[in-house]
């Protein structure tokens, strides 16, 4: 560099001062690409079927305000202090108390609170993998998992999904293949219920099975549940964990059973395991807002936080049902989508040659928002799918974003047919997450 040579002629260094600084690890760490999307798909005149915010209308909030108000008065000087990494006592015991609708038997002591599932899965893999470790997730996957392992450098490699969940013979080929090069794997990332994109959930028949697989290959299961409870005919299934408590770490959420803005998840784990978790808990936060877990400990003990369940059940149930009837209504032919029992999402798949993210900026000025399906890979696959998501737009609003989004599909279609396919790839891969992509 010459001295005096102005910034602008320094090239693109001079965009990013700090560029060589960064740890290699930072590569994986990027912004999603849908971001400025979604600034203008947040306004009101369009119609979002993209993000996963729960719809918390259904709460009590003149009560929650009381018990808020309470819990400040008596317990302020607690619930506004420091706490423990590990979570406040009772509410571990909830907790626990919560999990055994699934079937798990967990001790307080083995449960680490954290802020959001999310930092949860931050920390195990923190903890397991190193650079370059081969991490294996369903296909598609969670974008926020995704990111995770990226910012970890984890090496990801997808596992094939049906109408059924994980498949077994896909996960044997999996293993097999990494052990045949030589490389360790160090766990499985699986969304057993109503798996955020896809909406499908893995068959019981099938969960011993994939236990077993894992167990025969030392390979750790990481168990992600946040809509576990939010089936639409009552149907709770058995946890994995409640199958084998030694080599399956549980994650799990109030976020979409209570309030997602107060940010209380937590992990179960091993014994041996727990030490690390909370070790690592305190150097990423110190410990949990105390308050947050108060209020969340009281409105289990004060609430009927089971009959709310169900009211979100019915919620969501009704929303699922309007965006199943839309795209029965509207979709062109070659369309195909999952159907879920329970969750939030929806997810389908378009005609050859249709690329949902080069779509994307059509379907937000046609005033329709969904999520395109590269972001839920790591490897560039998903142009042809599409995350819909039913639980945040009233009935007749998803109705109606479902006729856009069928409008614009089709226009896409006719170019198609009469231009022929772009030449052009969507590349997407793990991002960091939003709230309009959690």
């Amino acid at each position: 560099m010459t001295p005096g040579q102005p910034p602008e002629r320094l090239g693109a260094r001079s965009l990013d001062p700090h560029l060589q600084r960064y740890a290699a690890r930072a590569t994986g760490m990027t912004a999603s690409e849908v971001r400025a999307l979604f600034a203008v798909a947040s306004r009101p005149e369009v119609v979002s079927l993209a993000g996963g915010m729960p719809n918390l209308a259904a709460l009590p909030l003149d009560f929650l305000s009381e018990q808020v108000a309470s819990i400040i008065t008596d317990d302020g000087l607690t619930a506004l202090q420091y706490g423990s990494a590990h979570g406040v006592p009772q509410l571990r015991e909830q907790i626990c108390e919560v999990m055994a609708l699934e079937g798990v038997t967990g001790h307080p002591d083995d449960l680490v609170v954290t802020v959001g599932s999310q930092m949860a899965l931050d920390l195990v893999t923190r903890i397991f993998c190193d650079p370059g470790d081969i991490v294996l997730a369903e296909g598609p996957s969670y974008v926020g998992a995704l990111g995770t392992f990226a910012s970890y450098q984890a090496d990801v490699r997808h596992v094939a999904m049906d109408e059924h969940g994980l498949v077994p013979e896909a996960l044997r080929a999996a293993l097999g293949a990494a052990a045949q090069a030589g490389r360790r794997v160090k766990f499985l990332y699986t969304i057993p219920n109503f798996q955020n994109p896809a909406g499908v959930t893995m068959a019981v028949s099938r969960r011993a099975e994939v236990l077993d697989i894992c167990a025969r290959h030392d390979v750790l299961v990481i168990e992600d549940n946040p809509y576990g409870l939010l089936g639409f005919d009552g149907q709770i299934y058995p946890a994995l964990r409640s199958m084998d408590a030694d080599n399956v770490i549980y994650l799990g959420s109030f976020s979409k059973t209570f309030a997602s803005g107060l940010r209380v998840g937590w992990a179960l784990a091993p014994h041996a395991v727990r030490e690390k978790l909370v070790l690592a808990a305190e150097s990423a936060s110190l410990c949990p807002p105390t308050l947050n877990q108060l209020i969340v400990s009281r409105y289990l003990a004060t609430h009927d936080w089971k009959g709310q369940i169900k009211s979100f059940q019915s919620m969501y149930r009704e929303r699922r049902d309007a965006l199943l009837s839309g795209l029965e209504q509207h979709m062109p032919a070659g369309c195909t989508w999952t159907r879920p029992d329970g969750g939030f999402f929806v997810w389908m798949t378009v005609p050859e040659g249709v690329d949902t993210k080069a779509m994307q900026p059509r379907a937000v000025t046609a005033r329709v928002a969904y999520v395109p399906g590269t972001g839920f890979y790591a490897d560039g696959f998903g142009s042809r799918q599409m995350r819909l998501s039913f639980c945040y737009p009233p009935p007749e609003r998803i109705s109606e974003g479902v006729r856009r989004l069928a409008g614009v599909l089709t226009e896409e279609i006719e170019l198609l047919n009469t231009f022929g396919p772009s030449t052009s790839r969507s590349l997407s891969g793990p991002q960091t997450p939003t709230p309009d992509t959690a």
